[in-house]
């Protein structure tokens, strides 16, 4: 690998990682309804599992509330099913065509195991990209081991793969942040 190859890698592994913080994060509830909260819903349909969005439409009529807008009518038991079967923690209100989602507000308790959970989620982000840093910079000693670049190019690889680090490190920060005190306000 060269040097431009080393950094373009690094770059779009920390992209995957954010990325990866991103859908997290759209997961864990605020007090208010978000599309987010079902995403990861798996619905046995068809005979195989299905994410909700390729089965429904989800929207947010009121801010407590979800509105659940399956595409075939026939599936819509299936779908109550996977929401009771979940830990969604609410019951779905079906009247045949859509099913609507009441999100019930958060009590402190919960509150404080969601921002737990926000920090588990965002230190998984940052030793995912520690260890972006570490295999660029395994890679670039190996290429000046190989001779296919010199000690002062590997430096200055090293030197902004950190500063890759550093920035991606800071993005996770400051999502944690956000979304800890979306969590915290009512």
């Amino acid at each position: 690998m060269n040097a431009e190859q080393i950094s373009e890698d690094a770059t779009q592994r920390m992209e995957k990682a954010i990325d990866v913080l991103k859908n997290g994060l759209s997961g864990v509830r605020t007090g208010r309804a978000t599309p987010g909260l079902v995403d990861s819903l798996r619905v046995e349909v068809y005979g195989s599992l299905q994410p909700i969005k390729q089965i429904a439409s989800v929207s947010v009529p009121e801010p407590s509330q979800l509105l659940i807008r399956p595409y075939d009518a026939g599936a819509i038991k299936d779908i109550e099913k996977a929401i009771v079967a979940s830990d969604l923690g609410m019951a779905p209100q079906s009247d045949g065509r859509v099913i609507r989602l009441n999100v019930p507000p958060l009590s402190t308790e919960v509150r404080k195991k969601l921002v737990s959970r926000i920090k588990e989620l965002a230190e998984e982000s940052r030793v995912s990209i520690r260890n972006i840093r570490r295999d660029a910079n395994k890679a670039a000693d190996t290429a000046e081991k190989d001779k296919t670049i010199s000690e002062d190019i590997r430096d200055d690889i090293k030197d902004s793969v950190q500063e890759l680090t550093k920035k991606y490190e800071d993005q996770v920060n400051e999502m944690a942040k956000t979304k800890e005190k979306d969590v915290m306000e009512d």
